[in-house]
């Protein structure tokens, strides 16, 4: 349902995008929401997007150096500028029911529909 792509290795303080396309589900039902996780640590919400409600949100973590836009079919991008070490982990997108968006659960990784298998960004120099 979700395949994201992207992902590698960059040093500190390259960009990176990556890419969520939904497959058997479209923008018109559900908004894409990006997290990443490291091992040991919860999902960190980073950034949503609902392109058919014009809405988009931020974490405090992600607020600054992520931009999320979308195309108007069926992906989503994750832009993230000046990477850091810090932000070496599996990064995921998700597919949240329309309904969520404004409702300031977004970052909830438990009311997600679908997920894809994760794409690992990893900064080092």
């Amino acid at each position: 349902q979700l395949q994201a792509s992207g992902g590698g290795s960059v040093q500190p303080g390259e960009s990176l995008t990556l890419s969520c396309t939904a497959s058997g589900l479209t923008f018109d039902d559900y908004g894409i929401g990006w997290f990443r996780q490291v091992p040991g640590k919860e999902r960190e919400g980073l950034s949503f997007i609902s392109p058919t409600e014009a809405f988009t949100k931020y974490s405090e973590a992600a607020k600054g150096r992520f931009t999320i836009t979308s195309d108007t079919k069926n992906t989503a991008f994750l832009r993230i500028d000046g990477l850091k070490p810090e932000d070496t982990a599996i990064y995921y997108c998700g597919a949240l029911m329309i309904r969520w968006a404004g409702s300031s659960f977004e970052f909830r990784p438990q009311i997600y529909s679908y997920w894809d298998q994760g794409t690992q960004v990893t900064v080092s120099s």
